[in-house]
Formats: C-alpha cells, sequence, structure tokens
C-alpha cells in the first residue's frame, strides 16, 4: 500500500504548485469527519471552503447524484433535460429571483454576473460602449480568472498576470461613502461579498450592505452580491444579505449548491436583467448538466426545511462563544456570522500555517489564510460536543506554541 508520504512525494513532483497542502492524505470523509490513508480521524472545520455545508456525504446528496449518475449525466444546453426546469425553479424561488442562469465553477459564475452587468448597462441603462465600470472592494476574493485577479489587491493573486482587465474602481470594504464617490454615469454595478471570506471572514458594519442597496437603486445600478462562500446557511441565515433585509439584484451562488459533490453555480436575477442574454450570447458545455441539477435540487430540498439555517445559527452561538473566551490567550481576534469564522492569531506567537499544523497534529482540519489569520468552517452537521472539543483543541495549540 502508497504510504502518505509517498503519495505527498508524487504529488508535489507530479502536479503544478499552485495549492500548498498541509502534510494529510485524506481517504474517505462521513459528516463532520475525514481518515487519512493511515487510518488516522480529523475533524473537518474547512468544510471545502463551505463547499460541504451539509457535510461529507450527506444522504440525501448522495442519493440524489447516485440515481441520476445511473440513468443521465450529460446532454450539454442544445437540449432539455428533466432535471433543469426544477433546478431553475427551485433556485429561483429560494433566492426570490425570476431567471436563473447555472454554470459550473464559483469563478465562471462571477464572471457571469460581471457580463450579465456590463450588457445590462449598454442595453438598458444606456451607456456608452466599453465605458461600463463595476465598483468593487479592496480585500476581494471572487476567484483566479484574468478578468477577476484584475480587481484583487492580493499581490499572490494579482501580480504578474498583466495586461488586466479594465473596467473596474477599486474601493474599500465597509464605506458606503467611498462606493457613493465613486460612482459616476457609466457605473454599471457594484460587486461586493456581504462577508469577505479569503480576507480573514470579515463582517461589514452593521447597515452597509443596507446603504448599498439604497444607493444601487437610487443610482440605477445592480446589487450584485457574492454569496459563494457565505451563502446556503453557513451564517445562520440562507444568505448573508438577509442579516440587513436586503435582496440583490444578482445572487452569485456555487460551492455549497454542489453539496460536495459537483461543481455547481448559478447567478439569479429578474427577467429585466438576465432577459438581456440571448442564445449564443453566453454559456457553458457543463452548466446545467443533469447530474448538477439532481444534487441542486437535494441541496434545495434541504435549505428549504430551513433546518440547516437554524442549526449553524445555533452552533455558530457555541463557537464564536468559546472563541471569544481565546481572546488574549493567544488570539488578537475573532470575526464572523453563523458556523464560519476568522481568527487572528497574536503574530508574536506563530503564523497562521504553524497553527494550522499544530491543529492537524491534534486531528483537527483547518487552513490559514493571510499572515497570522486562520479560519474555521466546520459543516454545519457537526455536533455541538465535536465542536466544543475543536475549539479545546486550539487552545491546546496555541498553549503549546507560547
Amino acid at each position: 500500500m502508497t504510504t502518505s508520504a509517498e503519495l505527498i512525494e508524487m504529488s508535489e513532483r507530479r502536479s503544478a504548485h499552485n495549492y500548498h497542502p498541509l502534510p494529510v492524505v485524506i481517504h474517505e470523509a462521513h459528516g463532520a469527519w475525514v481518515t487519512d490513508v493511515d487510518g488516522k480521524r480529523y475533524l473537518d472545520c474547512l468544510s471545502g471552503y463551505s463547499s460541504l455545508n451539509f457535510g461529507h456525504g450527506h444522504p440525501k446528496i448522495i442519493e440524489a447524484a447516485r440515481t441520476q449518475l445511473e440513468r443521465l449525466t450529460l446532454t450539454s444546453r442544445a437540449f432539455y433535460h428533466d432535471q433543469f426546469a426544477q433546478f431553475c425553479a427551485g433556485l429561483g424561488d429560494l433566492t426570490g429571483k425570476d431567471m436563473i442562469l447555472p454554470m459550473n465553477t464559483g469563478a465562471e459564475a462571477v464572471e457571469t454576473a460581471i457580463k450579465v452587468a456590463r450588457k445590462w448597462g449598454y442595453e438598458v441603462k444606456g451607456v456608452e460602449p466599453d465605458q461600463a465600470n463595476i465598483i468593487v472592494m479592496e480585500g476581494n476574493f471572487h476567484g483566479r480568472t484574468t478578468t477577476i485577479v484584475s480587481f484583487s489587491t492580493d499581490p499572490e493573486a494579482h501580480d504578474n498576470y498583466g495586461p488586466y482587465t479594465p473596467g473596474f474602481r477599486l474601493v474599500p470594504y465597509g464605506s458606503a461613502e467611498a462606493i457613493r464617490r465613486a460612482v459616476d454615469a457609466n457605473t454599471v454595478a457594484v460587486l461586493v461579498e456581504p462577508i469577505q471570506g479569503e480576507a480573514g471572514v470579515l463582517v461589514p458594519p452593521d447597515g452597509y450592505l443596507s446603504e448599498i442597496r439604497e444607493l444601487c437603486t437610487a443610482q440605477g445600478i445592480l446589487m450584485v452580491a457574492d454569496e459563494v462562500q457565505s451563502g446556503l446557511g453557513r451564517t445562520g441565515q440562507t444568505f448573508a444579505c438577509d442579516f440587513e433585509g436586503v435582496v440583490p439584484d444578482i445572487y452569485i451562488l456555487g460551492k455549497a449548491l454542489g453539496g460536495g459533490v459537483v461543481p455547481v453555480s448559478a447567478i439569479a436575477a429578474d427577467r429585466e436583467i438576465l432577459g438581456v442574454v440571448q442564445p449564443g450570447q453566453h454559456g457553458s458545455t457543463f452548466g446545467g448538466n443533469p447530474l448538477a441539477c439532481a444534487v441542486g435540487i437535494a441541496v434545495i430540498e434541504l435549505l428549504n426545511t430551513g433546518e440547516f439555517q437554524a442549526r449553524a445559527a445555533k452552533l455558530g452561538e457555541v463557537l464564536h462563544a468559546r472563541l471569544r473566551e481565546l481572546v488574549g490567550k493567544g488570539v488578537v481576534e475573532v470575526r464572523g456570522r453563523g458556523l464560519w469564522a476568522g481568527i487572528d492569531v497574536d503574530p508574536n506567537l506563530a503564523t497562521g500555517r504553524e497553527v494550522s499544523k499544530a491543529l492537524l497534529a491534534r486531528s483537527v482540519l483547518a487552513k490559514d489564510t493571510h499572515g497570522s489569520t486562520i479560519r474555521l468552517a466546520p459543516p454545519i452537521v457537526v455536533s455541538e460536543e465535536d465542536l466544543i472539543w475543536a475549539v479545546s483543541q486550539l487552545a491546546d495549540a496555541l498553549y503549546a506554541l507560547s
């Protein structure tokens, strides 16, 4: 049997080094727990960056995938298939929107939203050709395509990929006034993460999203909310925008929409926005495929019960209360909502990666982001006892590093 060390060495030798994984080789997983090739179990507190909100191998999602795998997996959008209408209707009802445009990855969905916003700007708002601009936020993370990294402020994501796509205006995250100052007659959209995940689970000031909504409505601009990580139950609401009762013009969804089984993403908007897209103007061979739609339908049905949103809210209170007890004990600050937390470790104590490796040694999977910040995002199916145990492992790791 090939050992974990051999598999890691082979991976490093034969794959591009665009990731820096922690030294663990996962073999199987159920619920909130995974097992490596050596038989050691770990509590998954990353959830595939919120792709596994419903845990590994949720029975309803797996059954939907298995049934569909045995029947039909791909037609392309050249034809209708029998899962497509239900998926679009279900996601439309969940978001309260008229229409859905399905894609595969979150980055594809963001690119789709950018294209739709620009097209709407030219054809509906009346912006002069090639003059549209979109306001975006410092510290953003929307994916890694050439256009998206053009407006990234993260040097690792941005540098040495030019020439860059024009048409974006960067403003500080959390300042509605900065957005107001950046708006001009050619502004077609404001693209915002309701909570910035990659930046360290940054929650904006209360009222920020409401102010963006009001500004966009008053100025005739589309509010585009990237809920790829924050949406679908993670924060204790269906969408993070729900905390302020805000409904954006376009939702961008992904990750958990595929249930941890297949890549599924989509944008959701009303007819006067998505109606600008006509046949042949945008598409994807795999977007909205039968397998993706079957899995997406199962995810939507889980969310429709409200059980997962309520569970994330309840367990989130436990998580954040326990984490706040660590402030001053190796932790500088804790942020987040629901089962999603950004933890700033004292940089004099350790880097985020060092803390993540210390957690790995204690059977907890977590990942650093920038500097000395780590993120926790366990599956919503995690038990309260396991959640408390995970925080105790973090406390032990910080103590050992001090």
